[in-house]
């Protein structure tokens, strides 16, 4: 792909004056009609030290709104990043709707300078491309447009550059001991940037060579470019709130998910108080040595429930951090969205509270409800909650490949079990705030709900990433069988 780049060419003086003038007035205006459609726009920066990443995203947002974009340098991870999964870093830096995010170097680092310093390993390489290519995926079929350019120069022009900069106190911090290796090894490293191009030049975030050699032309086309992209982007936005109707809270029968899992639980299961006791305190016991061991050995992990309203989420939960270290665990409690959230991809807020390394995060309700209530309520698409699935088996496979450990558990109760702890709710002061109408309406919809988690269980349930089905009409052996579950996937990990 590099090899056919002309280097050559350039722009006169005034023409690229008239050019700059033409399209910083576009981008203006289409910076505030993509505010306006609520799009979100991501700018990524690669390519050769010294080719002119700072110049070309000083001149790109001359003409922007401040108030609406933010610019983030990427370097080496920090000790905090270390402890996260390599994209968490970057999910957490994605733009809500309706602004600008320019990354002067991006995740494509992982793939790049970490592969040829031999950070990242040749094992890692494969499955680094996927995620990378799947997180691209995931943010464009959420409404984003992401621009990636790649700044190609020759070896002798680097050489020139950082010659340059090295001459004067001002300028030679912004060379580093890796650059001058870099250039060295020149045609080593740009193979390393010719495979990243190949892999991961795609119809939903193409890249787009600059030649930038000469630094007029280079900014001309960075310009163009974006504001040709987020013309045809503005455009099929607008078209589509035009000409598609929206679509209901129906969704299609599927009738190779009728086989109906939930409805195959055995809910006759139980333990006596004198077992549950005894059972609990074992547990707690030895969960408690294991999160210390967790911590020691630097495994994060995450444990997921879902399951019907008053089902006994709340009360697992709570077993299974009565024996842990609070300074190790965060129980994220998982309501609507706020308008913040609601502003980015679905999955960003999520993303804020994954665990670094060592760490526990409960989340109370999770993620799912994408293709749950949101399915069912009519709070996103048709095509958005298929899509879904996933969207989510990626994101839960890059946890489960940055060392996660991935537990999902379903608290399986009838309609009988839920009505009954309904009405004792509302009998009993202290629990009357856990009982709303919204609990009744939605007892309404239990066999859309059943549908959709057995649906759910199907399409997401992996050997990275399990569900457990919590047999709960029995609360004693519900929270046994959680604690038993953590213990035994925490101690299986271990070895």
């Amino acid at each position: 792909m590099l090899e056919k780049i002309d280097l050559s060419k350039k722009m006169e003086k005034k023409e690229f004056k008239e050019a700059i003038e033409e399209e910083s007035l576009r981008l203006g205006k289409l910076q505030r009609e993509c505010k306006e459609l609520n799009i979100p726009v991501i700018i990524v920066f690669e390519g050769f030290g010294a080719a002119g990443k700072g110049t070309l995203i000083n001149q790109l947002i001359q003409p922007l709104d401040p108030r609406g974009f933010n610019v983030y340098s990427i370097n080496g991870e920090s000790e905090e990043e270390k402890l996260r999964p390599f994209l968490w870093r970057f999910w957490t830096k994605t733009p809500e709707n309706g602004r600008i995010a320019v990354f002067d170097r991006s995740w494509y680092r992982r793939v790049l300078v970490d592969r040829f310093d031999k950070v990242t390993t040749e094992d890692q390489l494969v499955s680094a491309y996927q995620e990378i290519v799947s997180f691209e995926k995931t943010l464009t079929d959420g409404g984003a447009v992401i621009i990636k350019f790649f700044l190609d120069i020759t070896k002798k022009e680097q050489a020139k550059r950082f010659e340059h900069l090295l001459s004067s106190k001002e300028t030679a911090w912004r060379v580093s001991k890796g650059d001058l290796k870099r250039n060295k090894h020149f045609e080593e490293y740009k193979v390393m940037n010719e495979e990243m191009l190949q892999k991961t030049d795609t119809d939903f975030a193409p890249w787009t060579i600059v030649e930038a050699m000469n630094r007029e032309y280079a900014s001309v086309k960075v310009l163009r470019t974006v504001a040709d992209r987020l013309e045809s982007q503005v455009a099929q936005v607008r078209s589509e709130k035009e000409t598609q109707a929206c679509l209901t809270a129906a969704c299609e029968k599927c009738p190779a998910f009728r086989s109906s899992i939930l409805s195959s639980v055995d809910l006759s299961l139980s333990y006596t108080k004198d077992e549950y006791k005894e059972r609990l305190k074992a547990l707690q016991e030895r969960l408690s040595v294991l999160h210390s061991e967790l911590y020691r050995r630097k495994i994060p992990v995450i444990l997921g429930f879902e399951g019907w309203d008053a089902g006994g989420k709340g009360g697992a939960i709570k077993r299974l951090t009565q024996c842990m270290d609070p300074r190790g665990y965060a129980v994220n409690p998982t309501a609507a969205p706020n308008d913040i959230e609601k502003s980015h991809h679905y999955l960003w807020r999520f993303w804020q509270n994954m665990p670094k390394a060592g760490h526990i995060a409960i989340f109370d309700r999770t993620w799912y409800g994408r293709v749950m209530v949101e399915r069912i309520e009519g709070f996103c698409t048709q095509e958005e909650w298929r899509r879904a699935y996933k969207e989510i088996n990626d994101m839960e496979e890059h946890l489960y490949n940055a060392g996660a450990l991935i537990i999902k558990f379903w608290m399986q109760i009838d309609k009988d079990e839920q009505e009954r702890r309904f009405k004792e709710r509302m009998v009993t002061p202290e629990k009357q705030w856990k009982i709303t109408d919204e609990d009744w309406r939605n007892r309404e919809k239990w066999d859309a709900y059943e549908e959709a988690v057995d649906e759910m269980m199907i399409r997401t349930s992996t050997t990275y990433a399990p569900w457990v089905i919590v047999e709960g009409n029995n609360k004693y052996y519900a929270r046994i069988k959680v604690l038993e579950t953590v213990v035994n996937a925490i101690e299986e990990r271990l070895k």
